[in-house]
């Protein structure tokens, strides 16, 4: 009887001890296409693949997504955001870079950048800072919009950008996920008309959000961002990141 007590102890201990607190935290700073979205994926279709990234690591990781919608390098600094993130950011953890879509909003002064200038030493303060703390940084190129042309040819949107964004990584030795290009190759494989479920194609009454329907070739459904925050680890693994032993197994 005794034995049986200390084995029901032992059992109900090893349920009752708190869950391992995780070793590295991934903090992720970008824009709409990356960010969390709000409500259960029934009410509200549109999912960051940010948002999807954590179910990719096992619970050694922590993903904190701080990416937001319609935010810029420029925006992004200028609201205090990035103070906020290097508040929290301790050695060892990584920061996930990924802007674009908002710097080339030339109409806007309060987020648009050269890519050349602006974006350019925004993109290298992040890195700088990320480094000052004994982190690692990880650039990536902007997911591609879904642009078919009428002869059914995926056009570039983003410019200088992404060629930018590569260019620091090169000159600072950052990692670099070239995600523009690899979701230009999963899009082009899909072709124009079934890639339209990967980003918020929906119809008039299917969603509560979107009452009157959506016709848009930005941001995400659940399954795009599932797919591209695949393709973003399917970089991590690539590159070589200590990051990627973290990685669920299946």
């Amino acid at each position: 009887m005794k034995f049986i007590s200390i084995l029901a102890l032992s059992v109900l201990a090893a349920f009752t001890r708190p869950a391992a607190e995780p070793e590295i935290t991934v903090f992720m700073i970008g824009d709409s296409t990356m960010a969390d979205k709000p409500d259960t994926p029934d009410v509200n279709p549109e999912r960051g693949w940010g948002q999807l990234l954590p179910i990719f690591f096992n619970e050694k990781v922590a993903v904190r997504n701080y990416a937001v919608n319609g935010r810029s390098t420029k925006s992004f600094i200028d609201e205090g955001r990035w103070g906020k993130v290097l508040e929290e950011l301790h050695s060892g953890d990584y920061v996930f870079i990924q802007f674009g879509h908002n710097d080339m909003k030339e109409a806007d002064p309060s987020r648009y950048t050269n890519p050349y200038s602006g974006y350019r030493r925004n993109l290298e303060k992040f890195v700088a800072e990320t480094r000052e703390r004994g982190a690692f940084p990880v650039l990536l190129s902007s997911i591609v919009r879904r642009n078919f042309n009428e002869q059914g040819t995926l056009v570039d949107t983003h410019g200088a950008y992404p060629f930018v964004t590569r260019m620091v990584a090169t000159e600072e030795n950052v990692p670099f996920i070239d995600l523009q290009l690899k979701t230009e190759d999963y899009v082009n494989a899909l072709g124009p008309e079934p890639s339209k479920k990967i980003y918020l194609w929906v119809e008039p009454g299917q969603y509560e959000r979107f009452p009157e329907g959506k016709e848009d070739n930005t941001h995400l459904t659940l399954k795009g961002a599932t797919e591209f925050a695949r393709l973003a680890v399917e970089g991590i693994v690539e590159l070589g990141l200590p990051l990627a032993n973290y990685l669920k197994e299946n």
